[in-house]
């Protein structure tokens, strides 16, 4: 599962234009994050992205996270 979800946030990464130095440098400059893709990479890897932290990924990319209710099923 980890493989997934690291590879679905690379996906809008590349679908967004950007490489993942260019988005570190983004998240650095706008939110005082490391400029090193290896820190942004590992916490990928590891699944250990905080929310406010994907919230601000997010941003930097152009989306805005949703939360929608499930339809019933």
């Amino acid at each position: 599962m980890k493989s997934n979800l690291r590879n679905e946030i690379k996906s809008y990464i590349v679908r967004s234009g950007y490489t993942m130095q260019e988005v570190v440098d983004l998240l650095s400059e706008d939110y005082g994050w490391s400029d090193s893709v290896s820190n942004l990479s590992n916490k990928l890897q590891r699944e250990s992205l905080r929310y406010v932290e994907t919230v601000q990924l997010a941003d930097a990319l152009g989306y805005d996270l949703v939360w929608q209710k499930r339809r019933d099923k």
